[in-house]
């Protein structure tokens, strides 16, 4: 089982997670704001991290910030939120996955599940071979990037995608391939993949009407393959 974190400051909801997380065999410690939270991650190792965005000292937003500045722990955010743009940005600021208030003990279950899925084969398998397209040099090992001898600055779930690519250059891979084998889930939102591929486009200094990269065969999927 796993190590979670809870920051969440409404004592009702954070006894109510504490008390799931833990029949679930899970080990808990929970904190009420953003600064608890990083000295906690600072002395103790977590699996997962439940972050909720309403925090009385901090924002939620600025401390998943601070939270990637010290440490790569699976972040879902738990939020009463629900504007589109804000749950994008996050995602880009380097959130694994995101709630929005309420929800299930089961769905919490599920994405908490999916999250650590992920994590834990990252973990017991990294792969050992630089991946190269072109210009691109992908080291899963290392999680880095370069693009003609240039790191890249790149969010956790933006080089899984790139790396995921990379490793079938030339192949159109379906969006449901990549929502299993990326996101770790059997459904989703295409919207979440667009977002990705629009953010990983912007780094890679080309656009979806203009690919040098990475191509979307619409209604198919995306290969990603070297410039002509």
């Amino acid at each position: 089982m796993a190590s979670v974190l809870v920051v969440e400051d409404d004592q009702f909801v954070r006894s109510a997670l504490i008390r799931h997380l833990t029949e679930a065999s899970h080990t808990v410690r929970s904190v009420g704001t953003a600064l608890e939270a990083l000295r906690e991650v600072a002395h103790h190792r977590f699996d997962v991290v439940i972050l909720d965005l309403g925090l009385p000292d901090l924002d939620g937003a600025e401390a998943l910030k601070m939270l990637r500045g010290i440490t790569d722990v699976p972040v879902i955010i738990a939020t009463a939120r629900d504007d589109e743009a804000e749950i994008v940005r996050l995602l880009n600021d380097g959130a694994d996955d995101y709630l929005t208030k309420p929800f299930s003990v089961e769905h919490l279950s599920a994405r908490m599940a999916a999250v650590l899925r992920r994590s834990q084969a990252a973990a017991a398998d990294p792969p050992s071979r630089v991946l190269r397209v072109g210009g691109l040099a992908i080291d899963p090992l290392r999680r880095q990037a370069e693009l003609d001898g240039t790191v890249l600055d790149l969010t956790r779930r933006e080089f899984d995608l790139l790396a995921f690519l990379a490793g079938r250059p030339g192949v159109v891979v379906a969006r449901r391939e990549l929502l299993a084998e990326v996101w770790q889930q059997s459904y989703g939102d295409d919207q979440t993949i667009d977002v990705h591929l629009s953010w990983l486009r912007r780094k890679l200094g080309e656009t979806a009407a203009s690919p040098r990269y990475l191509h979307t065969l619409r209604g198919v999927g995306v290969k990603l393959e070297p410039p002509e």
